[in-house]
């Protein structure tokens, strides 16, 4: 039955795609991370699941870059999203964004897309693994869970180097004050250079320890995210107990390149040649239709690859089907596309195909 009082909404909302967004706030959340607020110029709801993630598109000494960061707000608070980045030594771009990023520049963003989020793997018991800035996904989740007064059960478990590293910990305190049911558990791995105290546990996450914070952790979904290590540890800890590992949900787009420029094109002459060694009905022809050029590939060759081979530059950020940069229209012929998330299955329907890991099946024309 439909609510003669409740009016339907008119707003723009969020889709998978290009978006032009300002930054409208900055926040210093600790010494070296910083948290940046967005808004689109008309108001648009931003509608995501906790622990998606966007691709950034940006300019960097002249050259365009692209590089994915997890959404640390909270879809309850709509009309705005948030990433959080830390300074990361040599790290071209989140040197960058601290350095140049400020309130009112605008940019461009990809997104919203990820297969890491809470609301597709809903479970009463929760047990949240973080480290580091790894705890921006889990803080979204976490943001979500306790605006919408979720009846759910959660462990939260942060790792940081000192506590001068912990992200978000006077917002953490909050939210675990007021929910008996949200319990948090904070692991520094030494005391700060400042001298700042710790009473806290030390050093790094163990199974003793994970059994006096969770005890019924072997009972839990789990959310994880860190550095590559720490989620090795955390996987090699829970496949020793036995745990169900269908029931282990981790952030896996990793690190961007550091630009969008192809890995390296093939010059014609070379792919020529590689045409030569194969037989000519072994070939696949792969048609670009908006520039009227065409390419014969190889059959474990995807279409990205196709484009590169002709000099035609289709944007990349993951290059595994995560971020849906390079989502293009294809108009005739079939792909086998294994991708992570980065397509709707709208889009899909549409026509719509990753390049990054589409291989064409036959002869094919895309739309570029």
């Amino acid at each position: 039955m439909t609510m003669s009082f409740l009016n339907p909404v008119t707003t723009q909302t969020w889709t998978n795609g290009r978006h032009l967004v300002r930054c409208v706030k900055v926040i210093q959340e600790t010494w070296d991370t910083r948290t940046f607020c967005f808004m689109a110029e008309q108001p648009v709801m931003f509608f995501f699941k906790p622990g998606q993630f966007v691709t950034l598109e940006l300019e960097i000494d002249g050259q365009q870059v692209m590089r994915s960061y997890t959404i640390s707000s909270s879809p309850s608070v709509p009309y705005s999203f948030s990433i959080t980045v830390k300074r990361m030594p040599g790290g071209v771009v989140s040197n960058w964004l601290h350095d140049n990023l400020k309130v009112n520049d605008e940019l461009a963003v990809h997104g919203p897309v990820g297969n890491f989020n809470i609301i597709d793997y809903p479970a009463d018991k929760v047990l949240m693994l973080s480290g580091g800035v790894g705890i921006t996904p889990l803080m979204s989740m976490m943001r979500w869970l306790f605006d919408t007064n979720a009846a759910v059960d959660v462990e939260f478990v942060h790792s940081a180097r000192t506590p001068r590293d912990l992200i978000f910990h006077r917002e953490l305190e909050h939210i675990f004050s007021r929910i008996p049911e949200f319990r948090l558990h904070l692991v520094c791995e030494r005391s700060d250079d400042l001298g700042e105290a710790w009473s806290g546990f030390r050093g790094f996450l163990t199974q003793q320890m994970l059994e006096l914070m969770a005890p019924d952790f072997m009972d839990r979904e789990i959310f994880c995210c860190g550095p590559t290590p720490y989620m090795n540890a955390v996987k090699h800890l829970l496949e020793a107990n036995g745990f169900d590992m269908s029931r282990y949900h981790e952030e896996s787009f990793g690190a961007t390149p550091l630009d969008v420029q192809e890995e390296v094109i093939e010059h014609v002459e070379q792919a020529e040649a590689e045409a030569e060694e194969l037989d000519a009905s072994d070939m696949i022809n792969v048609e670009f239709s908006a520039t009227g050029k065409s390419v014969r590939i190889q059959p474990d060759e995807t279409v990205h690859t196709a484009a590169a081979k002709l000099g035609l530059h289709i944007p990349k950020a993951c290059g595994m089907g995560i971020c849906g940069t390079c989502r293009v229209s294809l108009t005739a012929g079939e792909v086998e596309m294994e991708h992570n998330g980065g397509i709707t299955d709208e889009d899909i329907a549409e026509g719509y195909i990753l390049s990054c890991c589409s291989k064409p099946k036959g002869d094919v024309v895309v739309e570029y």
